[in-house]
């Protein structure tokens, strides 16, 4: 995957592109949008949510909740919530583990998605949308598989969503 804009279409990133610009053409404001990008800074898999926060903040997205500097984790999970209740559209960021075939793409859908699922968590479900990022294949030690999954990878995969959520929004405005 390329972070260059114009070439980041590929069978990972297609339904990703077209699930943010129908986002987007929903709802057009970006002072409406809220993202909640879940995890930590502390397992290489489990920081896609705060890379993609991160990214976004430095893109000037002006509702944030989840950073490396600031992450989103388990402890400020409610306050993520508490706080994203305000706006109108949530849109939840989150690592999972898949199918290996699955790895490197993403798990969109209008609806919530919940947290921690793959650790044994329990996290209430948030986001009006969601976006899952498949950063490696299930195991029968997920903590592990999260600890060890490729940093490299995981900031490709980053890299990506930022790039398509400020597409899909300069598109509609």
């Amino acid at each position: 995957m390329s972070g260059k804009s114009g070439e980041l279409t590929n069978s990972r990133t297609e339904s990703l592109q077209t699930f943010l610009t129908e986002v987007a053409s929903r709802h057009p404001d970006r002072s409406q949008i809220v993202f909640v990008c879940i995890g930590t800074d502390r397992s290489t898999g489990d920081s896609f949510g705060p890379l993609v926060g991160s990214k976004l903040e430095e893109r000037g997205w002006p509702h944030v909740f989840g950073t490396l500097k600031r992450p989103c984790d388990a402890e400020r999970f409610a306050e993520a919530l508490e706080q994203s209740a305000e706006h109108a559209v949530v849109i939840a960021v989150d690592a999972c583990l898949g199918k290996p075939q699955s790895v490197g793409g993403y798990i969109t859908a209008e609806g919530p998605l919940i947290p921690g699922q793959a650790t044994g968590a329990r996290l209430s479900a948030v986001g009006h949308y969601s976006i899952a990022g498949v950063v490696n294949a299930s195991s029968h030690k997920p903590y592990m598989t999260l600890q060890t999954t490729s940093l490299y990878a995981v900031m490709q995969m980053a890299e990506t969503v930022a790039e398509l959520v400020d597409q899909a929004w300069k598109q509609v405005t």
